[in-house]
């Protein structure tokens, strides 16, 4: 028996190539071409999540006795690191020279969570609703790293774009409690 050395194509399950950005005539994945954009638009977005670290390992944050060090400042570190390099990382994202970078992480005492919230900024040719989102995963799963020895039932959720402005598109802003529409 052959082994099969293909990957089925997805394509079939697709709308008409046309229709999409990131998939040429024949079907398959392309990076779009940016050259032609406006590069001086400001693009901006923000993007939050939270890690829900349950009441010993929030305790232990909170009280500074997480053995790999100061969780926050590393965490924080490592969002604007990842969203330097999320073009190494998401296939079809374009390198982009990033003007700002922003991560903050909030304690929430009631929740035992803390809430990651990135932002970022550039003037380019295509958005950094990316870069915003990889930054806010990142810090979460460095917050993960870092307290998974005090407990191993620690969860990130709501990873989500908040807002973003400049591009084609325009703004966006996320409505509370919004709910992704049907394509």
């Amino acid at each position: 028996m052959a082994l099969r050395t293909t990957v089925p194509r997805l394509t079939r399950c697709l709308r008409p190539f046309s229709s999409l950005s990131h998939v040429d005539e024949t079907g398959k994945a392309a990076m779009v071409d940016v050259g032609l954009k406006d590069e001086q638009q400001r693009r901006s977005a923000t993007a939050t999540s939270r890690v829900w670290l349950g009441e010993a390992a929030f305790q232990a944050l909170h009280e500074d006795r997480i053995a790999k060090g100061d969780v926050l400042s590393v965490a924080k570190v490592a969002g604007i690191q990842a969203a330097k390099q999320t073009s190494a990382l998401i296939p079809m994202c374009h390198p982009l020279l990033l003007s700002h970078v922003r991560v903050d992480l909030h304690l929430e005492e009631r929740n035992h969570a803390v809430r990651v919230e990135a932002q970022v900024s550039c003037k380019g040719p295509t958005g950094v609703e990316m870069e915003a989102m990889t930054a806010a995963a990142v810090a979460s799963l460095t917050v993960y790293d870092m307290c998974k020895a005090v407990s191993k039932s620690i969860r990130i959720t709501d990873l989500q774009l908040e807002h973003k402005s400049g591009g084609k598109s325009g703004t966006y802003r996320r409505e509370e409690n919004a709910v992704p529409s049907a394509a």
